[in-house]
């Protein structure tokens, strides 16, 4: 029977913290190790590997091409251990989760991180609310809901900030507004903070506006913005490919930032709570879907 050849995790970590900041004495510092105990173990997991990773000299780390392999493998590797560890310890949990996110928030990866937490916490009964974020906190202060996921205005002290963004004017690109009448708005009902930025803005500078699309949901926002309707407001990350920023143009006033931000419920369950908020937390956000 052929040998087995395996990589040690601890060996990857090591090698991957070289990678990143192509420096064994950075990479000491981040681990808490001696520089020697760093070069030993990239050369132990070079001399598991049979091939060259790395190619420093007294200037320089440069990884070569087997070591570039390495990185993508190491980084792979680490994945599957880390997600085969949080769901062995995590399986054990059990109870219901009531999770709330604006629907805007759920319409790129939230899914998939929703159906990773599943299946690392299969004992979790994890019913899901996607409404606008003024009735998600009504239902959080209502005790109807354990975590939310919402847009919310900046500075607020509400919540654990997952990200921060600029909101941005978003039209058609053949978009024309005439600035001598009112700015067609397609907006969301009240309360909604992205609603107020809005018509506090151009009230602010004395411009008129109109409603021409009133909704809960951020698909027919959308589909009225594309069948050119007027305009909407969005978080500038989150503007489909389809669409265009027209922030300024036609003497559109600046509007204000937003928040993305996770709000639990004190009564809640902590372990699920706090669970659910670290998958989000770190969470890339990704423009709409067209």
């Amino acid at each position: 029977m052929a040998d087995e050849q395996t990589f040690d995790p601890v060996l990857l970590r090591t090698y991957l913290a070289v990678v990143e900041g192509l420096s064994f004495t950075r990479a000491a510092e981040q681990l808490g190790l001696s520089q020697p105990t760093v070069s030993q173990h990239v050369r132990r997991l070079e001399l598991a590997a049979g091939r060259q990773l790395v190619s420093r000299d007294t200037r320089t780390v440069r990884l070569t091409d087997n070591g570039e392999a390495m990185a993508g493998f190491a980084r792979t590797i680490l994945a599957a251990n880390d997600e085969a560890i949080a769901y062995f310890r995590g399986s054990a949990m059990s109870g219901r989760l009531r999770f709330g996110a604006a629907d805007e928030l759920a319409l790129s990866e939230l899914p998939h991180i929703l159906r990773d937490f599943r299946q690392l916490y299969p004992k979790i009964n994890l019913e899901l609310t996607v409404t606008q974020s003024g009735i998600l906190q009504r239902r959080l202060l209502a005790n109807h809901l354990d975590l939310i996921f919402i847009n919310q205005e900046p500075d607020t002290d509400r919540g654990r900030l997952v990200r921060r963004d600029r909101l941005v004017w978003v039209g058609l690109e053949k978009t024309d507004i005439d600035p001598d009448q009112p700015v067609p708005l397609i907006t969301y009902h009240a309360p909604s903070y992205s609603r107020s930025a809005a018509i506090s803005a151009l009230e602010g500078i004395g411009r008129t506006w109109r409603i021409t699309c009133n909704t809960r949901e951020i698909n027919a926002i959308l589909a009225a913005t594309r069948a050119g309707l007027g305009l909407c407001v969005l978080a500038q990350s989150r503007v489909p490919a389809d669409l265009r920023v027209v922030s300024g143009r036609f003497d559109l006033p600046v509007l204000p930032d937003v928040e993305m931000a996770l709000v639990d419920n004190p009564r809640a369950p902590r372990e699920p709570v706090e669970a659910l908020s670290r998958a989000i937390h770190n969470l890339p956000l990704a423009p709409l879907r067209p």
